[in-house]
């Protein structure tokens, strides 16, 4: 049994990377595995001050929800991030919640394999390629951690219009399902 965190990035009602993360997160459970979903979109996330207090004292100075996701971060052996592609890069909700998860660099941490779930309007994988490079940079500053594989949902814009994806949907659930068997 596996500790997954999956954190979806999309601030948007209805949104389509949001729906593949809940269809993963029931592949997960029903796999056996602890696994929870955590939603940035009302949650307050403030910018990094880019003070590196955090390298000494292992807490971020800013007082916002960050504090209680990094902990959940921290002790999870998987962690999914999940993201609209917006030109062809991650969401800048996901980019600074990564910016605020610098103080996990100097401690312990649990996480070893870190996958990326997208959802974008066109299809292909060279629509994620900087995404993945993006991600791939925060995963190497963590040398226990590893790239493990990405989820490319390509082919949807409007919102809620992956609900009408059968294919994508258990497509998504599988991957789930399956997250501990890396993708790549």
């Amino acid at each position: 049994m596996k500790n997954i965190v999956i954190i979806s990035s999309s601030i948007r009602n209805k949104s389509n990377s949001e729906i593949l993360a809940r269809q993963a997160l029931q592949g997960a459970l029903e796999s056996g595995n602890h696994a929870e979903l955590i939603t940035l979109k009302d949650k307050d996330i403030r910018f990094c001050k880019g003070c590196l207090a955090c390298q000494k004292t292992m807490k971020c100075v800013i007082k916002d929800d960050v504090s209680e996701i990094l902990e959940k971060v921290k002790s999870a052996d998987t962690i999914v991030f999940v993201t609209p592609i917006y030109y062809y890069e991650l969401s800048g909700q996901l980019k600074t919640l990564l910016d605020r998860l610098n103080p996990l660099y100097p401690q312990k941490y649990s996480f070893r394999d870190v996958y990326l779930m997208t959802t974008s309007a066109e299809e292909g994988d060279e629509v994620v390629e900087t995404a993945v490079g993006g991600l791939k940079g925060w995963i190497a500053c963590f040398d226990k951690a590893r790239f493990a594989g990405v989820f490319n949902g390509g082919g949807v814009n409007d919102a809620n219009e992956v609900s009408g994806r059968e294919d994508m949907l258990k497509a998504a659930y599988e991957f789930g399902k399956s997250i501990e068997t890396p993708l790549s």
